[in-house]
């Protein structure tokens, strides 16, 4: 068999070994939400790793719609704590990070997953792939084209066509970025747990004025403020618990 005609090798990667289960599982059962942090500081190389490891969070099409703002000018932090309420968790905390969602990248993500593909040349399915699928959050100058995809999945579910989640108006596109970006953010303070930090996500903040604060545009949204630092011997101010487990997971 010719070489032109040789089947091409697919990729494979092998499933991991040895993961440390009970490891995990103390991570994840340890975590709290914690509102008061002692005045140790986390060393830039941790907190630089936890927020690499926040980043290989899943994504859809691997369009990494987030931006991480590590808030360190002091008077920058001041205004923060003030937009998020005057909460203990922001005002003592080492580390004050902004989750932001984005959908103002769209086309830089896509071209960059084809330069950035790490084979010598990205497939031609991937490159078709990725000419389209920005399209698929877009809504488009007074939301043309949005209202058009709108049109177009009703009329094909006539057919029993069946269709991808899309974005029919910018508050479709903001959700599906902020779904996105809190896994990142999950990943984020699992992260500094595991390094022996605590954190606090808080949604409780003023919106405009942390868009204010940090500028950002009006297709950049904050998604939530992480507080981090030392655990305080008083930061965790009740015991954790949940509700019979009957109520959230159904086997169908």
């Amino acid at each position: 068999m010719s070489q032109n005609n040789a089947e091409k090798k697919r990729y494979y990667e092998p499933a991991p070994q040895d993961i440390d289960v009970e490891n995990f599982k103390k991570v994840v059962t340890s975590r709290r939400s914690v509102r008061k942090f002692t005045d140790k500081a986390i060393p830039a190389e941790v907190l630089d790793e936890c927020l690499d490891l926040a980043l290989l969070a899943p994504n859809s099409s691997n369009l990494q719609p987030w931006t991480f703002y590590v808030v360190q000018s002091a008077a920058k932090k001041k205004q923060l704590v003030k937009a998020c309420l005057n909460q203990l968790a922001a005002k003592t905390a080492s580390e004050l990070i902004v989750c932001v969602a984005r959908t103002d990248r769209l086309d830089e993500m896509a071209k960059m997953n084809i330069t950035e593909f790490p084979f010598p040349e990205a497939p031609a399915t991937v490159q078709k792939y990725y000419r389209f699928i920005p399209y698929n959050y877009k809504t488009g100058y007074f939301n043309a084209l949005g209202n058009f995809k709108k049109v177009a999945f009703k009329v094909a579910r006539q057919f029993d066509k069946q269709l991808p989640v899309t974005a029919f108006n910018p508050a479709d596109a903001k959700l599906w970025a902020s779904k996105t970006t809190a896994l990142a953010c999950e990943n984020l303070v699992l992260a500094l747990c595991a390094y022996g930090f605590d954190s606090c996500m808080m949604e409780g903040f003023d919106e405009p004025l942390v868009c204010k604060i940090l500028n950002l545009n009006n297709q950049q949204y904050p998604v939530m403020v992480i507080a981090a630092g030392e655990r305080a011997e008083d930061g965790v101010f009740f015991p954790q618990y949940r509700f019979d487990r009957n109520l959230f997971i159904q086997k169908v």
